[in-house]
């Protein structure tokens, strides 16, 4: 997404715009008219490139319009980029008319002033709309990069190693990438099997510790991240080393295991240093039975494929067969939203008459 500029700072460039197609012009009178009504389409230009730099939230995947609603609200969104769209629609309007009236005027530099301050006007009142859709933006384009693909979501008190597990298994270096509810970065990771990839995501500061210390929006959040999620990882450390003694991780587990509708497997780390019965044992220190937790997990892939196909499915809104045959455009008279979809008038075929001559 583009940055959104303020009120100021897209009148200043549009005027800029306009001063250069003015100084070409060697008649006053024309070069006023044709300053209206440059400032006029510069000025929509700009809204209209805002507000095609935003997504259709209907669209987004779960987790992205969850986090979305979330911090924002997509209908105070929505209401914003329809304020936008209200001016764009109007500030070529008013261009256009005043242009109008200047051809009939005496004084062209008058009606030109006059233009000016009306569409200055217009603009400085969605300036909050403009100030809140980049605060918007400059949010949303750092949210981590959660690919649509097969989900292993890692949980457990802080260091059992669940960043450890991650890293053993990635293919790559796994990304650090900042989380709008933790200080702590969001970890995920990735691994190439075949020609499918598996990802791995770590969100601390939501699934590491009970219900009752999350508020209200990491709660919410929670849920945005279980909708991700095809296979929760709860990890163990039954020798307590991580801080946590073992019937407050037993808890925490048990509390996981009520909030998801995915399978959850529990793996006690640190095998190295003591075991507990009944749980698939690794180290992630040593490197042992890591590979044995992440084929257990990979059983359920199928199954959670499928559940994840037939989910979205059942959400998934009809879409037009080819892209081509969608305009979008500017749906100003609609606050509630900026953008609406418009089908294309087919042709008429084009009638051959025969050669009579041939």
């Amino acid at each position: 997404m583009p940055t959104v500029p303020t009120a100021e700072e897209i009148l200043d460039r549009s005027f800029r715009r306009a001063a250069k197609k003015m100084a070409e012009k060697s008649n006053k009178e024309r070069a006023n008219t044709d300053f209206v009504r440059a400032v006029g389409a510069a000025v929509h230009d700009r809204l209209v490139y805002i507000i095609r730099g935003f997504p259709e939230f209907e669209n987004l995947p779960p987790f992205y319009r969850e986090m979305t609603d979330i911090l924002f609200g997509i209908e105070k969104i929505k209401q914003s980029l329809g304020a936008v769209g209200w001016a764009a629609k109007h500030t070529k309007m008013v261009g256009n008319q005043l242009v109008l009236q200047s051809r009939k005027a005496e004084d062209t530099l008058v009606v030109r002033k006059r233009a000016v301050a009306r569409l200055a006007s217009m603009v400085h009142q969605i300036d909050k709309d403009l100030r809140f859709l980049n605060e918007v933006r400059n949010v949303l384009r750092k949210l981590p990069n959660i690919e649509d693909t097969f989900t292993i979501v890692i949980a457990g008190y802080p260091n059992v190693g669940k960043s450890s597990f991650i890293r053993k298994v990635s293919s790559a270096e796994p990304e650090v990438a900042s989380y709008p509810f933790t200080t702590k970065g969001i970890i995920v990771g990735h691994r190439v099997m075949g020609r499918e990839k598996i990802q791995f995501v770590d969100t601390p500061g939501i699934l590491d510790r009970p219900a009752e210390e999350r508020n209200a929006i990491e709660r919410q959040a929670l849920s945005a991240m279980m909708n991700v999620a095809n296979v929760i990882l709860f990890i163990l450390d039954p020798s307590e080393h991580c801080g946590y003694q073992m019937d407050v991780q037993l808890r925490l587990l048990e509390e996981v295991k009520g909030m998801v509708q995915v399978p959850v497997i529990v793996a006690a780390n640190k095998s190295d240093l003591t075991t507990a019965d009944g749980y698939l044992s690794m180290s992630t220190q040593a490197g042992v039975g890591v590979e044995e937790v992440l084929a257990t997990i990979l059983t359920h892939k199928p199954e959670q494929v499928e559940k994840k196909r037939e989910r979205s499915a059942d959400i998934r809104s009809p879409l037009p067969t080819k892209p081509e045959e969608v305009v979008m455009e500017v749906n100003a008279d609609n606050p509630e939203g900026g953008r609406r979809k418009r089908p294309k008038k087919p042709r008429k075929p084009r009638t051959i008459v025969p050669d009579e001559t041939s």
